[in-house]
């Protein structure tokens, strides 16, 4: 058993855990990520993501139904804006490749699919909770924006440390 907040006791096999759980996680997978980025302003970007994940994990941590969402539960306002302009203004930087994108590249840039993919369980994860409780629209799709930031942020790593990306092919070559 473990505490939410306000004191709520659940099984830590609760579905609300394991949404807020795999949050944390992908903000640990971030911190390893900003130990191989340089660029300030996207280490900037990455804070400031790993801090909007701390109000996620807490609207998550809160049962609506016994406890009242405190400010620090709530997702600031323009974080969503903010992460749609971050992705377009990361397209606009790079040359248009075509075809599905193989994770890996550089040490940056495989993090980067590493975040993208826990992001997209954490979103798997906070859906299935919303199943049973209340989650705010806004946390669902902040979490789906964000696994598509990691994925453009991998590909401008990627060509900053000028790693070509390997394309898929379905014959093995």
């Amino acid at each position: 058993m473990t505490s939410l907040v306000g004191g709520v006791r659940i099984s830590k096999c609760d579905d609300r855990l394991e949404a807020y759980g795999t949050v944390d996680e992908l903000n640990s997978f971030i911190g390893l990520l900003a130990v191989d980025v340089s660029d300030e302003s996207v280490l900037s970007t990455l804070y400031r993501i790993q801090s909007v994940l701390f109000n996620v994990g807490t609207h998550l941590a809160t049962d609506q139904a016994q406890t009242p969402l405190y400010d620090s539960a709530k997702l600031p306002e323009g974080e969503v804006a903010f992460i749609e302009h971050e992705i377009d203004t990361i397209l606009q930087e790079l040359p248009e490749r075509l075809g599905f994108v193989l994770p890996g590249g550089g040490r940056a840039g495989a993090s980067c699919h590493v975040c993208r993919t826990v992001c997209r369980r954490a979103e798997r994860r906070v859906l299935r909770l919303a199943q049973k409780a209340p989650v705010g629209d806004e946390i669902i799709i902040y979490l789906n924006r964000l696994s598509d930031y990691f994925f453009v942020l991998a590909k401008k790593l990627n060509f900053i440390d000028g790693i070509e990306e390997k394309i898929w092919s379905k014959t093995c070559k």
